[in-house]
């Protein structure tokens, strides 16, 4: 009996005391809680003015110049090279003979081709005269008309042979480097010489999606180089990329004649500026004061000098670090650009300059 009375005095304490922990738990947490409420009611923020300016569209691009043509020539025939026609640095014009390999072997291929095609020619006028009296059947006629075919084949591929052995310049050029020398042994497949055409270069140039969007094919465009400060180079862009790179940007390409024999090299790095038409004077606002970036298309105004009301605008085209508003923000509107993460609609502030 005394123990159940003792058991249930222990009881009641703990609960007493359980009771009391949770009561000053939630007196010091109302405490804070007000304390939180009273900052966020002045909370400190960096406003601007919403104004109309009028954008600039004009941006630069760095990249590198890079040859119209840019040809490794390989060998297509085994031999050895007998003779090398040009030497590094020197200007070749297209189908000029670059390089000559020992035909022996491929003259010999040659005739022997020749030889078997002439004896298979003869033996088709014989097995033809021998079928139209019955002396042979139609599929030995078959047969020799199928390898006189092939015979012709052969003769036509060792012809080509011969004709590799004399290597001619595709395109027109210069030779950037020589890879053999006179008396090396050859196969298909040899690098033989870097051929180069600079008369016509491409700057290889990359734009993020705000820029590209007003780049088109055939836009005029002006270079310059750090080499050549004094000079400024047309040219006209021929490439946009229709896909992003793994960096998000858009590569372009920018054709620009070389005004001089080797006045720009490939290689050498040139700026691309783009120009473009006055625009309308527009609303912008900076870029940090969308709530969670542009897409949101959310910003905080200042109402009666220290409230923040949250606005939902539509955003235009970004220009460096403004954004042009569509609709959605008046003239004259007081915006909220730093501090928003501590905001909701209606929180109190103390806006600074």
């Amino acid at each position: 009996m005394k123990r159940g009375i003792i058991t249930g005095i222990i009881v009641i304490i703990v609960i007493a005391v359980i009771a009391w922990v949770l009561t000053s738990n939630k007196k010091e947490n109302e405490a804070k809680t007000a304390i939180v409420a009273e900052d966020i009611g002045t909370v400190i923020v960096k406003t601007v003015v919403a104004k109309k300016e009028s954008i600039d569209l004009d941006f630069s691009l760095n990249g590198n110049f890079a040859a119209k043509q840019d040809l490794d020539l390989l060998a297509e025939t085994s031999g050895r090279v007998t003779q090398i026609m040009v030497k590094e640095g020197a200007k070749v014009s297209k189908g000029q003979v670059l390089v000559k390999i020992d035909p022996e072997y491929a003259s010999l291929d040659l005739q022997n081709a020749e030889v078997a095609y002439q004896k298979l020619k003869t033996d088709m006028a014989r097995y033809q005269s021998s079928f139209e009296t019955g002396g042979v059947t139609r599929a030995q006629l078959d047969e020799i008309t199928f390898n006189l075919q092939n015979a012709e084949n052969r003769v036509q591929q060792a012809r080509r042979r011969v004709q590799d052995t004399y290597i001619n310049a595709p395109i027109a050029g210069v030779v950037n480097k020589r890879a053999i020398e006179l008396g090396a042994y050859v196969s298909p497949g040899t690098l033989l010489f870097n051929l180069v055409d600079i008369s016509t270069l491409k700057l290889q140039v990359t734009a993020n999606e705000s820029q590209v969007v007003n780049i088109h094919i055939g836009d005029p465009v002006a270079i310059s180089t750090s080499v050549f400060p004094d000079k400024e180079f047309a040219g006209k862009v021929t490439f946009i990329a229709s896909k992003a790179d793994n960096t998000l940007n858009y590569p372009l390409e920018i054709e620009v004649s070389n005004p001089e024999p080797n006045t720009i090299r490939a290689g050498m790095y040139a700026t691309a500026t783009f120009k473009f038409p006055k625009q309308e004077a527009q609303i912008t606002v900076p870029r940090s004061a969308f709530v969670g970036g542009v897409s949101s298309n959310q910003l905080f105004v200042l109402e009666n000098g220290n409230t923040a009301k949250l606005k939902t605008v539509v955003a235009g085209r970004v220009v460096g670090e403004h954004v042009e508003i569509v609709s959605g923000l008046n003239e004259g509107e007081v915006v909220i650009t730093s501090g928003q993460i501590n905001l909701v609609d209606g929180t109190q502030v103390s806006p600074q300059q």
